[in-house]
């Protein structure tokens, strides 16, 4: 019977479907089986082009644009032809080799191939490749999402640069910066993280059931079998792992992991940090009249997209903890433990999609709303005494940090007030001009050159 969305388990093919459409073509067991054939397929055509392997025909164009064909026809009722044959035979991948093998001989000439579909393949070496290559597809998915809210993380850095704003360390009002800058601070990180991301090694493993060559070598004992391996793995866009067992050690999928659960706790940082400031009434959000925000308080409207954002980076952040820490451990040469966890990771990615795009559906719903900003900071003229009492340090005034302390530690100042104490110390009359002209607004540094150069 076929499922509605409302029937799913997960929320990644219900709730959350089209937000992550792309993930779900990648990573469904569908996406795994026409990886697992476009591996075996190149693997063939490969070899078949290598004079050292005598026994594969160099095939001819009308047969090659038949497995193109294989290919690139890949239909959903061939995921289920493969499925049939795994059900009968219980082994997924040896399903793919048969399901090739009743393809080529149906083809005229392809039954001199037959025998020569998966030669001298482990399950694994068909697996890390379709892997590896799914990963780095997804990747690229992954990068243009990041790239988007780069985008919007950098023009709001731009347009806000000048406004200024009351800081909050340990929750308390302290030094002013700028809106512009705050953003700044996540995108620099971001892009710190993504450069990271884009030096990760797409790596695989042609190399047999322990990673000799055992088989290779005993079928051809003159062929650089090493050699044609990270031929193979190259051509496809990957680079090779010299030493393993029957599995790629997947320490570079831990490697990736890793940079994405610090890209996702980046996007969670920020993501509190907008919530807190709507809170705040530093930012409007765009009405949506048809929207509820309370089944109960008509007037609400809930920031929601960063709030989804920040619980879905979580779920993501979770999975690929766990995968970057188990896949690289496997008992003595194999055992499937990783197997069975690694078919998640599209879990992970899934997660990580749809974090993302409600953060790019927050940041398009904000608008700064300075009248509370300023107001705000209009109001804690004490964030100054910082301010004061380095100058009057640069005047060697004695006690200087002692005097403001006293004068403003866990009081409301006003602005009298600081006139008052500014008029009373004993320093050059242009000294004193210069602390009553610092107020809360103009008192930011260098952030708003620093948002602007971002």
């Amino acid at each position: 019977m076929k499922k509605h969305q409302l029937q799913m388990l997960s929320p990644i093919d219900g709730r959350y479907a089209e937000k992550c459409t792309a993930i779900r073509e990648l990573f469904s067991e569908a996406s795994l089986i026409h990886y697992r054939i476009i591996t075996e397929i190149r693997w063939l055509q490969f070899l078949a082009q290598e004079r050292e392997i005598s026994h594969i025909n160099s095939i001819p164009e009308t047969m090659n644009h038949a497995m193109e064909k294989i290919i690139d026809d890949f239909s959903l009722d061939d995921a289920i032809e493969v499925k049939k044959i795994e059900s009968k035979i219980n082994h997924d991948v040896k399903a793919v080799e048969y399901f090739l093998q009743n393809k080529l001989s149906k083809i005229p000439g392809g039954s001199d191939y037959v025998s020569s579909i998966h030669f001298a393949c482990t399950s694994e070496d068909i697996n890390n490749i379709s892997y590896a290559m799914m990963i780095r597809d997804t990747v690229l998915v992954i990068r243009s999402s990041l790239d988007e809210i780069g985008l919007k993380l950098r023009a709001n850095s731009h347009r806000w640069c000048d406004a200024a704003m009351l800081s909050h360390t340990h929750g308390q009002p302290a030094t002013p910066t700028t809106m512009g800058k705050e953003f700044a601070n996540f995108l620099d990180r971001l892009e710190q993280q993504i450069g990271l991301l884009d030096e990760v090694n797409f790596k695989a493993k042609m190399n047999g059931a322990v990673g000799n060559f055992n088989a290779h070598r005993i079928a051809y004992p003159n062929a650089d079998w090493p050699e044609i391996s990270k031929t193979f793995i190259q051509n496809m866009g990957l680079k090779q792992s010299v030493y393993t067992t029957q599995i790629e050690p997947h320490d570079w999928m831990a490697e990736l992991l890793h940079c994405f659960i610090r890209i996702n706790n980046i996007l969670l940082d920020f993501s509190r940090d907008i919530w807190l400031y709507i809170s705040f009434g530093y930012f409007k959000q765009v009405l949506n009249k048809d929207e509820v925000g309370s089944s109960t308080m008509p007037h609400k409207i809930n920031p929601i997209d960063f709030e989804n954002a920040e619980g879905n980076l979580g779920l993501a952040n979770a999975l690929f903890s766990h995968l970057s820490s188990k896949l690289s451990i496997s008992r003595m040469q194999r055992d499937l433990s990783d197997s069975t966890a690694l078919r998640n990771i599209g879990s992970g990615f899934g997660y990580a999609e749809i974090a993302y795009a409600s953060l790019k559906k927050g940041l398009e719903k904000i608008q700064l709303n300075e009248e509370i900003i300023e107001k705000e900071l209009g109001s804690h003229w004490e964030v100054i005494a910082e301010a004061i009492q380095t100058v009057l340090r640069r005047e060697q005034i004695d006690d200087a940090y002692e005097k403001l302390k006293n004068l403003t530690q866990g009081k409301d100042l006003r602005r009298q007030d600081l006139i008052a104490f500014i008029e009373s110390i004993d320093v050059p009359d242009s000294v004193k001009q210069e602390l009553l002209n610092l107020t809360p607004d103009n008192y930011l540094g260098f952030a708003a050159i620093l948002a602007k150069k971002v």
